[in-house]
């Protein structure tokens, strides 16, 4: 069983339902306090021992490069003007020297088109997703003991009310074992109603490297685009597919909401901000 060393993050997404935010900024640039979004999310990789990231960007999109490469006129000012621990923070976030690849994806043809950008990259080895809208602390470790656990191909699934299942794609829940469970069936957005469980995909795969031979196929679904979920149904019809739930929190930073709750949830977090940050959440809410 080969171990997962390469991660994907599709980050080519025009980011409309933040306009007119993005237009001129990439939605994974937007920060959660101080951070980048997907600096966050590539954090979370880094620390479950993914050793290479494979961006797949597109147009308007060379920030995200250069905030993964070295800044040497900011480097220089920093150490000139004595803020080392500024200067110690971002050369601790930077990967080393041949960690990162990037690749463009020239139309956008769907999530599953935007990993098929990745295969040459990938090669032949299992290798992982991570939706970088989608802030999942500590998912891809969980992940990777899953993996450890049963091989095969593996989704991060959470639980929503059975009356929102018709916003996601749903899993099927067979054999369980502890965290994780044997997937029966996958779905995209069903009807309500007909859902084959509440368990929801939530941004974090696993995948095994024939999944690029059936999305070179360029079989499209929903909206017209190559659709990774059609894949690994096509892909489960040979190989095990696993739901591992996760523990914790998942924020979709795609959403406005999602975006606010992770900015107050990790500001919270952090010990010189969160008395002041709760004083001004009372003081918004009136009841000082």
């Amino acid at each position: 069983m080969k171990r997962i060393r390469k991660a994907v993050l599709p980050v080519a997404g025009l980011g409309t339902r933040f306009l007119p935010a993005t237009k001129a900024v990439p939605k994974e640039m937007l920060t959660v306090v101080d951070r980048p979004v997907v600096q966050h999310v590539v954090d979370e990789a880094r620390e479950a021992g993914i050793e290479h990231f494979i961006f797949v960007t597109g147009r308007g999109k060379a920030v995200i490069e250069d905030h993964f490469d070295i800044a040497f006129e900011l480097d220089h000012t920093l150490q000139a003007r004595g803020k080392t621990a500024a200067y110690e923070e971002l050369k601790k976030d930077l990967p080393k020297a041949g960690q990162t690849s990037f690749t463009r994806q020239q139309a956008p043809l769907g999530l599953g088109h935007a990993v098929w950008c990745a295969r040459e990259i990938v090669g032949d080895e299992p290798f992982a997703v991570l939706l970088p809208d989608m802030l999942s602390r500590g998912c891809m470790g969980q992940m990777l003991a899953a993996y450890e656990q049963h091989g095969g191909n593996i989704i991060a699934v959470e639980e929503v009310k059975p009356e929102e299942t018709h916003q996601y794609g749903i899993v099927g829940v067979g054999e369980t074992f502890g965290q994780t469970f044997e997937i029966t069936g996958m779905v995209e957005k069903p009807k309500q109603g007909t859902a084959p469980s509440n368990f929801i995909i939530s941004g974090r795969y696993i995948l095994q490297p024939e999944i690029f031979s059936i999305l070179e196929r360029g079989e499209t679904g929903a909206g017209g685009e190559i659709q990774l979920t059609d894949a690994m149904i096509r892909l489960a019809e040979q190989q095990k597919f696993y739901g591992m739930r996760y523990d914790g929190r998942t924020y979709d930073t795609g959403s406005k909401i999602g975006f606010l709750t992770a900015n107050l949830a990790y500001g919270l977090e952090r010990p010189e901000l969160a008395d002041a940050l709760k004083a001004e959440i009372r003081a918004l809410l009136g009841d000082v």
